[in-house]
């Protein structure tokens, strides 16, 4: 399967619509109510950037997550997640693309809803379970919009987001078809703690469990040197949640420059065609007119 999916036929791909030039972009303040483990109800506004072609028809939607930062600064910081570069590629392929800047992060503030604990005693399933509350709510609001197809979309996730990807692919959420997970975890820091997660283990753990009520699809994108992570996690981590009973294709993705953790937006092109070939199994692509 990892051939098939790194190897597409350029003619394969010649029927996805091009970049017709006409693409909007427009950030929208979608309410959203979270209750962290063992804290008070959360009522925030998060701010949700909409990229899509100029179309009235209803093309299926693609929720992109972005990361977490690993101090409260860095998550300040984050100003508003639009991926400009990515957001227009996925736009490109037909899809409706719906970017939140989740509770805690940038412009939308907050408390850090998504908290998962001290390095030593990590409880993952809890913090992101706050991330599929706010999907939940967010995909609701778009449901609504005359130019989605609610019934038909995935979710993507970038480091953090993609361990959210692959948690929400564990629940029902209406049009939710598949997820692809993308550099996924939690607990990392390259600058500290090279290759050496948090508590590896309950992480496995974690993915073991999302395995065990695995619903859709799933694909698992990791860097041959991803420096967050390390070589040796990442398998195991897609191990324990097909074990579990999980449906996930992995695919290694080349090394990039010195921290391939950030080849989603370093080095688009390394996971473009596993990405088109998996979407196209599941039938999301809008063909050319």
């Amino acid at each position: 399967m990892l051939l098939a999916l790194a190897f597409v036929s350029a003619g394969w791909l010649a029927c996805w619509p091009a970049v017709s030039g006409e693409i909007l972009e427009q950030t929208v303040w979608v309410p959203v109510e979270v209750t962290p483990p063992g804290g008070n109800t959360v009522h925030r506004d998060v701010a949700l950037t909409i990229v899509r072609e100029k179309t009235d028809d209803r093309r299926p939607f693609l929720l992109l997550h972005h990361g977490r930062g690993t101090t409260p600064e860095s998550r300040s910081a984050m100003g508003l997640q639009t991926y400009p570069a990515n957001s227009r590629y996925f736009a490109s392929l037909g899809f409706v693309v719906l970017i939140p800047t989740r509770v805690g992060y940038g412009i939308t503030g907050g408390p850090d809803v998504e908290y998962t604990g001290r390095c030593r005693s990590k409880r993952y399933a809890e913090g992101v379970a706050a991330t599929v509350a706010q999907t939940r709510q967010i995909l609701r609001y778009a449901e609504a919009l005359s130019y989605v197809d609610p019934d038909a979309g995935i979710v993507v996730g970038d480091s953090y987001g993609g361990l959210a990807a692959i948690a929400i692919a564990a629940t029902d959420i209406r049009g939710v078809l598949a997820t692809v997970n993308i550099s996924g975890g939690d607990g990392g820091d390259s600058r500290r703690r090279v290759d050496e997660p948090c508590r590896p283990d309950l992480l496995r753990d974690a993915f073991a469990d999302y395995g065990r009520d695995n619903k859709i699809p799933t694909l698992w994108m990791y860097s041959a040197n991803d420096r967050v992570w390390g070589k040796v996690y990442p398998g195991q981590w897609h191990e324990a949640f097909v074990r579990a009973g999980g449906e996930g294709e992995f695919v290694s993705l080349p090394a990039d420059k010195n921290n391939g953790h950030h080849i989603f937006n370093q080095n688009p092109p390394a996971w473009h065609p596993a990405f088109e070939a998996f979407v196209r199994q599941l039938g999301l692509a809008v063909e050319a007119d």
